[in-house]
């Protein structure tokens, strides 16, 4: 009986103590963690001045560059602004291309966003083009990309 209870109070203290030292690492990580939280460099959760956050705008989106269009002038750049951008042959687009036969009535979109310039197909009948490449869902403008919209091509440029 002795025997049994010598083993049972061993158990214990060595969960005891296996328990402190977890126990000491959990507090150890923990203020390893903060430390670290307090050296990195962290963004306010304040408001900027007015000043600041004009400056802090996001960059201009760029331009779309006519290549050829049977509507458009050769080197005509349509400068984007921070709103999305609709092109087509309908009277409601942004950019109407009116001689452009391919070009469905609301064709692409063009969106400039914080990460980027983005196109996608507005259900059009032809499709919408990027580097000769057929959109199947969004995609991301790079400087020197060719849009095709109908039979008009555009390139991007920063």
């Amino acid at each position: 009986m002795a025997v049994a209870s010598i083993s049972v109070d061993a158990v214990l203290l060595a969960l005891k103590i296996a328990f402190l030292f977890l126990l000491y690492i959990f507090i150890w990580r923990i203020v390893r963690a903060a430390g670290r939280e307090m050296r990195a460099p962290q963004d306010s959760f304040v408001l900027a001045p007015l000043a600041e956050r004009h400056e802090k705008r996001a960059p201009r989106p760029g331009s779309l560059v006519v290549v050829s269009s049977p509507d458009l002038e050769e080197g005509e750049r349509v400068e984007l602004a921070h709103e999305a951008l609709t092109i087509g042959r309908g009277p409601l687009n942004d950019l109407q291309l009116d001689q452009d036969d391919f070009a469905s009535g609301k064709h692409a979109l063009v969106d400039p966003r914080r990460d980027g310039v983005w196109v996608e197909d507005l259900g059009s009948t032809n499709g919408t083009f990027v580097n000769g490449v057929r959109l199947s869902s969004s995609r991301r403008l790079a400087p020197g990309d060719v849009l095709r919209v109908g039979e008009t091509d555009f390139r991007y440029e920063r």
